[in-house]
């Protein structure tokens, strides 16, 4: 199981924000921020895209899934907003 908790503290470190800070830049509770980051709970999808707006990063980038491949009838490798997107056919 992923661990979003640590994801979200990682944004929130990244950006410079104690859990007082942040819950006063975007009106969260701090209790609500500190439970997420122990892995006792999940955000909502609301506060997800919230969190997400507020740092500028996607939903990806905010729970951790910054490197993913995704294999259909063409290779597609997302790597990171920094990096290109790149695809191929696959061999027969």
């Amino acid at each position: 199981m992923a661990k979003y908790g640590e994801a979200l503290k990682y944004q929130r470190e990244k950006n410079g924000y104690t859990q007082n800070a942040l819950s006063k830049a975007t009106g969260l509770k701090q209790q609500m921020i500190s439970w997420w980051e122990a892995d006792k709970g999940l955000p909502n999808i609301d506060f997800c895209v919230q969190l997400a707006d507020f740092y500028g990063i996607s939903l990806d980038e905010l729970v951790g899934r910054g490197i993913r491949q995704y294999e259909t009838a063409y290779e597609f490798t997302y790597e990171h907003a920094d990096t290109k997107l790149t695809h191929k056919e696959q061999k027969k």
